[in-house]
């Protein structure tokens, strides 16, 4: 009876263990899909090696070329299957370089949203600037939509991902587009600053 009770204890004690992992879900685009290197160089593995004696788990669900509306399409069945306490969603570059509409790339961001509130997981909005390739009005109007949708909902933001590597020509592959290696802990310094004080953690 009383090695029943220990076994019945240990039982209960890795059930708590198992149940406070907690994971983040990263939804992007070739910018967190680690676009030109190995998986282990880009950002969000580098953050999973930063968070890997603290309880969580990174799920990587990012696709290179993905937009706001893929990942919109997607997003259900990953929150069904991983849920996660966090997705952090890194979507919309591929919109603006296309020049796609930003009406619907707003709308797309806004169920982004809507879709990890409904399942109780917390979104943090990851931002990009574009070029002007489609005229001033439309990149001006195209950092609104972020920041329309960030305060709307009253989200974490990390307003540029590239931030201060963007003007650097040596931190991008020859394509001048995707960051190089070198360049990807820069990337996950810029979400770790929004992202540390979610996770508690000092």
């Amino acid at each position: 009876m009383r090695y029943w009770f220990i076994g019945v204890l240990l039982m209960i004690g890795n059930g708590a263990c198992a149940s406070s992992v907690q994971t983040i879900l990263v939804l992007g685009d070739s910018l967190s899909a680690a676009y030109g290197m190995k998986p282990e160089q880009g950002w969000v593995h580098l953050l999973e090696e930063r968070l890997k004696e603290q309880p969580f788990n990174i799920v990587n669900a990012s696709i290179s070329g993905e937009t706001t509306a893929g990942g919109k399409n997607r997003l259900p069945k990953l929150l069904q299957q991983y849920q996660p306490t966090w997705v952090l969603i890194e979507l919309g570059a591929n919109d603006g370089l296309r020049g796609l509409s930003l009406k619907a790339m707003q709308n797309n961001l806004e169920q982004l949203v809507q879709l990890c509130q409904q399942h109780h997981a917390i979104p943090v909005i990851i931002g990009i600037k574009i070029p002007d390739n489609y005229g001033q009005p439309y990149t001006d109007k195209f950092l609104q939509v972020y920041q329309s949708v960030v305060q709307q909902y009253q989200l974490t933001f990390v307003p540029f991902l590239l931030e201060g590597i963007a003007l650097v020509p040596q931190f991008f592959q020859n394509d001048g587009i995707h960051p190089t290696a070198a360049a990807q802990p820069y990337l996950l310094d810029n979400v770790w600053k929004q992202l540390q004080p979610l996770l508690q953690l000092p």
